[in-house]
């Protein structure tokens, strides 16, 4: 039986990409977030949409091409996401 991700999981999934693909400061680029996301254009446009409206992300424009970097707050989200998996796999339950 498949296991589906909950849309927390895809979350930090997206955020944790953004992270650890900028490795050059200058944002990840959608293709790259659809790529490690394993999802449509469709559904990660509305994500990033989110990301960004929530402050989890930042959106980097430049000449036609929005690439993202993850802000403080998104890397809070992740340290607690960390917390609350350990604390979930603790009791022998997944996120």
């Amino acid at each position: 039986m498949a296991q589906y991700r909950t849309q927390v999981r895809i979350i930090a999934d997206v955020l944790s990409t953004a992270r650890d693909m900028n490795t050059e400061g200058t944002g990840v680029g959608i293709t790259m977030l659809l790529r490690r996301g394993n999802m449509s254009y469709t559904r990660m446009s509305k994500l990033l949409s989110e990301l960004v409206g929530s402050g989890l992300l930042l959106e980097l424009n430049s000449e036609k091409i929005s690439k993202y970097k993850i802000s403080d707050k998104g890397l809070q989200y992740l340290a607690a996401y960390g917390n609350f998996e350990d604390f979930a796999q603790s009791f022998g339950l997944r996120l």
